[in-house]
């Protein structure tokens, strides 16, 4: 496991909830997480505020741009900035999505990976040079996606080769599995049991978006549904409890409608660890 992790359950950091955060996210939240990408070299008021957060609350990480699943070569110069954000805010962990972001330029977008042996091979030889860079650990998130490539494996046998290959640990987003499920057919609750108990690190739970009958779209701009709720009960039931984030990345509401329901994740996992 990783060293000086964090616990119990926190919210993703917009820089729309950034003043509303300043009086009492410290006595609310267990943990923040920023994208770092971001917030890179980000001064003045904004900045302050930033730093104000991180020296009275934990700090996680969850990376937009490394481009893991991509062809072209890996961006060393971002690689060291990010590497300097988490030293100056003491970032007790930094994930990444198991996906393709870019190609001569940036795509800014999470596009779906094919699901074969040489994608895993690719993929984890990425995440080791990634980790020697930053000289940490990386945590891998499972993405969701609105189109299947060509592959000999399912999304289930390719995280998992993926976790054993470069042998890292995994931030396990239940909305992106409940959304997946729905959009490619299968059952969310199988896939979740599958996953490896032993390398599951912490937890995304999020809102998504109905476009219609037969296609979720992964918002964050909405609260969580009462599928993906029970989802998270199946999972501290199934692998024991994790640390738990909320993402809402635009919608927001009031400030306390987000800690509501980052309580209800507390009362989740007080209730799975009786």
């Amino acid at each position: 496991m990783l060293n000086q992790f964090v616990e119990g359950a926190g919210l993703g950091l917009r820089r729309g909830l950034l003043a509303a955060l300043q009086a009492d996210a410290a006595e609310q939240l267990d943990f923040l997480e920023v994208a770092p990408e971001n917030w890179i070299d980000v001064g003045g008021r904004f900045g302050r505020q930033l730093r104000a957060l991180s020296e009275r609350t934990p700090f996680l990480c969850h990376g937009l741009s490394l481009n893991l699943g991509g062809t072209a070569p890996l961006d060393l110069q971002l690689l060291l900035a990010i590497k300097a954000f988490l030293d100056q805010h003491d970032v007790r962990g930094y994930s990444e999505h198991l996906s393709a972001c870019a190609d001569d330029g940036q795509l800014y977008d999470l596009m779906p990976l094919p699901f074969n042996d040489e994608t895993v091979r690719r993929v984890a030889a990425r995440i080791r040079t990634v980790e020697e860079v930053l000289e940490r650990p990386l945590i891998i998130e499972n993405v969701s996606a609105y189109a299947r490539l060509p592959g000999a494996l399912d999304e289930v046998q390719f995280v998992r080769a993926v976790l054993e290959e470069a042998d890292c640990q995994l931030l396990l987003d239940l909305n992106n599995v409940f959304v997946n499920a729905h959009n490619f057919g299968f059952d969310a609750v199988e896939y979740v049991a599958a996953m490896p108990s032993e390398r599951i690190a912490y937890l995304h739970m999020a809102g998504h978006f109905d476009e219609s009958a037969q296609l979720k779209i992964d918002t964050h701009g909405a609260p969580v549904c009462d599928p993906v709720w029970d989802l998270l009960r199946h999972c501290y039931a199934t692998h024991g409890v994790r640390p738990t984030l909320l993402e809402r990345d635009f919608n927001f509401p009031p400030v306390s409608e987000l800690y509501a329901e980052v309580a209800r994740i507390r009362t989740l996992q007080q209730e799975a660890g009786r």
